[in-house]
């Protein structure tokens, strides 16, 4: 039985779980890693790719124990860490290349992304299910009701686009919510910003979205007029109509007001 505490619906439709599997290319050449696989309906379906191995990363005993049939079907494809993947270091449990594959649990779903995305060169893609909702806030674009800090902390650093929806009907339990699959690619950098910087600004301009930023970003501790100054953006605008550009040259112009007054 799925445990509402771990975020648990289990989705047992080969045809829905080899389309994910497959949702994010070619899995030629890469370890998979697959968060909370449960009684391992996508396990399956990732042992027909071409994933050099799948490790596999459970907290729940029950669900481990359910597990080790197929673990040891697989011919050592498949390496079960009974482990936290909220804890777990990636980089020690699985070699490069490496590739997330998931389902993951709906509540510690954008927990897990942004952990991610701070060690993004430990990873080549994501393909991952999240609740619908947190889908459109991942590719939402400007001037939209959904554009917001993970919008802007996803797109950032990664290519993003929805896959496709599934049903809660097709999970046992069903979820009040639909789900939907997304291919997330890591670009290639053309800053040398800390993701930090970046949070603590998305924070203070989303944190009041309906103030001008000339406003909301007073809890920076920085010049705001200079920042804007310095950074192009107009202080009568509101978080949601600066595009990612924009707010990259915000945190390039944060980080350096920063450093020059580290008591700001």
């Amino acid at each position: 039985m799925a445990k509402r505490s771990l975020g648990q619906n289990f989705l047992l439709d080969l045809n829905l779980t080899s389309r994910i599997a497959f949702a994010g290319g070619n899995l030629a050449g890469m370890n998979v890693i697959e968060v909370g696989p449960g009684p391992g309906g996508l396990t399956r379906s990732l042992l027909e790719t071409d994933a050099i191995k799948i490790h596999a990363i459970e907290r729940d005993d029950r669900c481990v124990a359910a597990l080790q049939e197929l673990v040891d079907a697989a011919g050592g494809r498949i390496i079960l860490h009974a482990d936290d993947a909220l804890k777990c270091d990636y980089e020690t449990i699985c070699p490069a290349p490496r590739a997330i594959v998931a389902n993951l649990p709906y509540n510690i779903a954008t927990t897990l992304m942004i952990g991610w995305l701070k060690s993004l060169p430990l990873f080549a893609s994501f393909t991952l299910m999240f609740q619908k909702e947190v889908a459109e806030r991942l590719t939402a674009e400007t001037r939209t009701k959904d554009y917001g800090r993970l919008s802007v902390l996803t797109q950032w650093l990664c290519d993003v686009e929805q896959q496709f929806d599934i049903s809660p009907l097709a999970f046992t339990p069903p979820p009040k919510v639909t789900s939907t699959v997304v291919n997330l690619r890591p670009k290639p950098r053309t800053d040398d910003l800390d993701i930090a910087v970046m949070e603590r600004l998305t924070a203070a301009a989303f944190g009041q979205r309906r103030k001008m930023l000339r406003q909301s970003l007073k809890s920076l501790g920085v010049n705001v007029e200079q920042l804007l100054e310095k950074s192009q953006v107009l202080g009568t605008a509101r978080a949601e109509e600066i595009d990612i550009p924009g707010f990259v040259r915000m945190a390039t112009a944060l980080r350096a007001m920063s450093k020059a007054a580290p008591d700001a």
